[in-house]
């Protein structure tokens, strides 16, 4: 993006300048609150979207102060996707893609509806239709969330509201059955691999003797069979019980997402985007604007998210079982999301370099969820000791899976210099 990492080469240094990082609007259009995360949580992989790859040109004044100030170079050939030709206005920039988005929502809306009959046994269709409905709310809550200062903030707030309210209740059938499957294949996966032996057991062995036939050689085993045979019996019970636990959520939400989709709250929302393919309600004194006035909220997103990085906890300090730095982790995805969504309306596509990060964020926040879920079924009331132990294997797996994903995010992350703090 003009002045910030969405025009920068994954080898160019990134400045941090000091922006606004709290600029995030107050109330229900802030990245922060419940509504806008419910908008953007269940996103699929990060950082694809339409137009990526799409051959760029050098943007000028790329690096300038936000205080304005002559133009400074940014080292290198600095290569985007071509700006807005002079005399284009903002309206002519934002409302085709919020008005694509809508008409996006409504077809899906429509397709949902015909493969939600009874004939449809298969059901893929409906999700098919869920998830491009979802896609389509997110990005347009995303836009009134960023450009909320050039549309009508009224009309915004409230779309806003109500488009995290369905995209979150849809999401979380989906995200109940993924949760589901990566935690039994995760079981299936532990249970049949050979556990490592247990520390500071050592086998002794003399000269001339065969190890197996030692005592010393069967005490060191005896802790590693002991464990993978608790651990096969209790897989199979925390299998169970996971899928228990996790079908009822999932049965609850399919059933939650009927409702809604039945209610006169969700006729409302569709009314709104309906009205919004055709028109899109701007603020006062936005009409005949230039489209540069997009780029300063734009550029608002991106800086949030790259102080949002900044923050994140440093390798040293970086704790795989402290579920309380998870947050950090989730904030930033969320930003990156919000960048997405901004880098496509002024642009027209994804930010091809971030891709990668992106999707180890999606991981990152899917093992998370997936450890917590594990932990929360050890706590059920009168399980067995080996249940237990299986789920307190499967919970350490996925919190290395956590760590494995902010390793992954680290490497793939484009712009070093972002990485710590100033």
């Amino acid at each position: 993006m003009p002045g910030g990492a969405g025009v920068r080469r994954p080898d160019h240094p990134t400045t941090t300048r000091p922006t606004a990082v709290n600029g995030a609007l107050p109330g229900p259009e802030s990245p922060e609150s419940p509504e806008a995360r419910e908008a953007l949580e269940a996103d699929g992989p990060g950082g694809g979207g339409p137009g990526a790859g799409v051959p760029e040109r050098t943007v000028p004044g790329a690096g300038a102060p936000e205080t304005g100030g002559p133009e400074r170079p940014v080292p290198g050939p600095t290569i985007a996707p071509p700006l807005p030709a002079d005399g284009v206005t903002a309206e002519a920039v934002l409302a085709p893609y919020l008005q694509g988005q809508a008409a996006d929502f409504l077809r899906s809306l429509r397709l949902h509806r015909e493969h939600s009959a009874p004939s449809d046994a298969g059901g893929q269709g409906a999700e098919a239709a869920a998830r491009a409905l979802r896609r389509s709310a997110r990005r347009i809550s995303g836009s009134l969330h960023t450009f909320r200062t050039v549309l009508d903030p009224a009309w915004a707030d409230h779309l806003r509201t109500e488009l995290a309210w369905l995209s979150g209740t849809l999401a979380r059938e989906h995200a109940y059955a993924g949760r589901l499957t990566r935690l039994l294949d995760a079981l299936h996966q532990l249970s049949g691999a050979t556990l490592p032996a247990a520390r500071g057991t050592k086998p002794a062995t003399k000269p001339g003797t065969q190890p197996a036939t030692t005592t010393a050689a069967r005490t060191a085993g005896a802790p590693e069979a002991q464990g993978r045979a608790v651990l096969g019996v209790g897989a199979a019970r925390a299998g169970a019980l996971l899928e228990r636990q996790l079908t009822l959520a999932r049965t609850r939400a399919h059933s939650a997402a009927l409702q809604a989709l039945g209610s006169s709250r969700f006729h409302a929302v569709a009314d709104a985007v309906a009205l919004l393919a055709s028109e899109v309600p701007l603020a006062p004194g936005t009409t005949g604007r230039g489209a540069e006035a997009l780029l300063e909220p734009a550029e608002r997103a991106e800086q949030r998210l790259l102080a949002a990085v900044v923050a994140l906890p440093a390798d040293e300090s970086a704790e795989p079982y402290n579920e309380a730095q998870d947050a950090a982790w989730h904030q930033a995805r969320l930003l990156l999301r919000l960048h997405r969504y901004a880098h496509e309306v002024v642009l027209g596509a994804a930010d091809p370099v971030l891709t990668g990060a992106g999707h180890a964020l999606d991981l990152h926040r899917d093992a998370a969820e997936a450890a917590a879920a594990a932990a929360a079924a050890a706590r059920t009331p009168r399980i067995a000791p080996a249940t237990a132990y299986a789920l307190g294997v499967l919970h350490a797996d996925q919190r290395h899976e956590v760590e494995a994903a902010r390793a992954v995010f680290r490497e793939t992350w484009p712009y070093a210099t972002a990485m710590t703090a100033p």
